[in-house]
């Protein structure tokens, strides 16, 4: 007898996080995997619809809950009482969700768009958890975490910034594709040959430092080393990127060894393809890093939250699991220099490698859906004796 017959109970999810692919991904992955489950009834995701997360919520085929929220001025301005109105009629939107849909259970994946969800469910009683991709958890997952049912966490070391007893080390939770797709395939999909290949990525907006130290080196990293290079600049940098291309490397469009797009949607493909990857230190990308296997060279953003990318990356350094690079001395010279090392040093670079899968978790998502679920029933319980 399945669980479902046994309960008679199906669930109705809320997941919400927004802003950047970190906080996206993670919650479009627990998406995917609560369609395909039998006890699932309904899913929506609350974003901010001029967001990134729309675009990638509607072409996943799921519904959207529209709510208009940013994040927090820095500086005392009247910006910051703009912000602290838009922000009280968001949690109102959000409290309008709640009773209308009534979730069984609410997943937020942090950011300033999860917040008011989380805040107004907290208010009302519906139980809800919170996922933290961070090594230093953001200013909503501090907040709300000493209401969620559950904390889960990317980074056992995130535990000590958090009130909360009721901790989950997870991972961060990724599409099943990064488990199942060969490196074989995935080459083969994007028409490359089965050799060395190299990742340089910004993040899903782009690094202007790592783009403008990349345009440089494509040539010899593809006529020296003969290596392919899959080099994603972000939209709002494509264009610059281009035309600085053009001038130091005309021929590049005829270079089967080069890929230049502003965006790639699959990511699972790029990353299982390559050997090596500059990127930033977004928990995220580390995670999907780790679960390809991949050698990363890490640049931080230094100016993210919290310095959060910074404190990902050194941690990864500290477990032998990457080269570090600082933004600013990311330059050709620098960049080509590890490249190359990795390149010309194949002992070094199966090193790396396996010190990123041996940090992989890839039952992350599975963990995360038997808690919500845990939840669900918990709080259908308690209705029942009600």
């Amino acid at each position: 007898m399945s669980d479902t017959s046994k309960n008679h109970k199906k669930y109705t999810y809320f997941i919400t996080g927004g802003g950047t692919g970190g906080h996206i991904y993670p919650a479009m992955a627990v998406c995917e995997a609560l369609k395909s489950d039998e006890e699932t009834k309904d899913i929506f995701y609350i974003g901010n619809p001029k967001n990134l997360e729309y675009d990638i919520v509607k072409k996943a085929g799921f519904k959207f809950l529209p709510i208009k929220v940013s994040a927090m001025p820095r500086r005392l301005s009247f910006g910051l009482i703009k912000w602290a109105i838009e922000l009280e009629l968001a949690n109102w939107k959000a409290l309008y969700y709640l009773l209308k849909y009534k979730p069984d259970c609410i997943l937020g994946t942090g950011g300033y768009v999860s917040a008011p969800t989380l805040f107004s469910a907290s208010i009302i009683k519906k139980p809800f958890m919170i996922h933290d991709c961070d090594i230093h958890p953001g200013i909503v997952t501090k907040s709300v975490a000493p209401l969620a049912k559950a904390v889960s966490l990317a980074f056992e070391e995130s535990q000590q910034f958090l009130n909360s007893r009721k901790f989950f080390i997870n991972g961060n939770p990724i599409r099943k594709t990064f488990k199942d797709l060969s490196k074989v395939d995935a080459r083969i999909n994007l028409g490359l040959e089965n050799k060395k290949t190299v990742c340089i990525m910004g993040g899903s907006q782009g690094a202007k430092s790592i783009n403008n130290a990349a345009v440089k080196i494509l040539k010899d990293l593809s006529q020296k080393y003969n290596a392919q290079v899959i080099f994603q600049t972000g939209k709002k940098h494509y264009e610059d990127c281009i035309q600085k291309l053009k001038e130091i490397y005309p021929e590049y469009e005829k270079d089967k060894n080069i890929i230049v797009k502003p965006y790639f949607d699959d990511m699972a493909t790029i990353l299982k393809s390559s050997d090596i990857a500059v990127s930033r230190s977004g928990s995220l990308s580390l995670s999907e890093i780790c679960a390809c296997g991949i050698a990363p060279i890490l640049i931080p953003y230094p100016y993210a939250a919290a310095d959060h990318q910074r404190k990902n990356a050194k941690a990864m350094f500290h477990k032998e699991a990457c080269i570090y690079l600082e933004d600013s001395d990311t330059n050709p010279e620098s960049l080509m220099k590890f490249i190359s090392f990795l390149l010309e040093n194949p002992d070094k670079l199966e090193l790396l490698q396996n010190n990123t899968r041996k940090l992989a978790k890839y039952d992350s998502t599975e963990r995360i859906i038997k808690q919500l679920k845990s939840i669900a029933r918990w709080k259908n319980k308690i209705t029942k004796k009600q």
